[in-house]
């Protein structure tokens, strides 16, 4: 059960205030996570704000830490974190993701999640999304018979010709030529193994 949001916490949220931290925490209810009152994030929407006495209390309600203040005083390696933020990735990978999207779900500062990603991935999680993207259309290519621009739309770019010109930068052929390709390999296998 949380406590009741009183005007003196709404300010130390709204302030960043770190005088309040340890009196008490409060979670968001739309992305799941809590903070000490000093989180350097984005404030939320104040009917979006459940407080909670402790970080136990946060925990008990299924709120998890943010990854920013580490309100239960755990640091988490930051390995682990961009295992996180890549796992989400590869989930939602056909919908559209921002660096701001990705910063508010979890709870980072966009720069530092760029920074932070690139530096233990070794790319960019725009390039890193773009890989995925372009993995799942050679597997559609390879395994379904809908259009470019179905699959264009399926792995989530909304414009067909720019997934185009991104799979020929990449690998060298359109997407029809590799579906082509694929075939003919396929037939080869084939013929291979009689």
């Amino acid at each position: 059960m949380s406590e009741v949001l009183t005007d003196t916490m709404w300010q130390a949220i709204v302030t960043c205030d770190s005088s309040h931290d340890g009196t008490f925490f409060y979670g968001v209810s739309t992305t799941g996570i809590f903070c000490r009152p000093s989180c350097k994030s984005r404030t939320p929407a104040k009917q979006n704000i459940r407080v909670f006495r402790n970080a136990r209390q946060a925990l008990t309600q299924q709120y998890r830490p943010c990854k920013r203040c580490r309100p239960d005083g755990i640091r988490l390696q930051g390995e682990e974190w961009v295992d996180q933020i890549a796992g989400w990735i590869r989930e939602h990978y056909a919908e559209p993701i921002t660096l701001d999207r990705l910063a508010d779900t979890f709870h980072a500062g966009a720069s530092h999640l760029q920074r932070t990603f690139k530096r233990l991935q070794g790319e960019s999680p725009a390039v890193f999304l773009q890989q995925i993207r372009l993995f799942k259309a050679q597997e559609m290519l390879e395994s379904h018979d809908l259009t470019i621009s179905e699959i264009a739309d399926r792995i989530g770019f909304v414009n067909a010709a720019h997934f185009s010109t991104l799979f020929v930068t990449k690998t060298g052929i359109t997407p029809s030529q590799y579906r082509d390709k694929q075939a003919i390999d396929s037939v080869d296998r084939k013929a291979d193994n009689r």
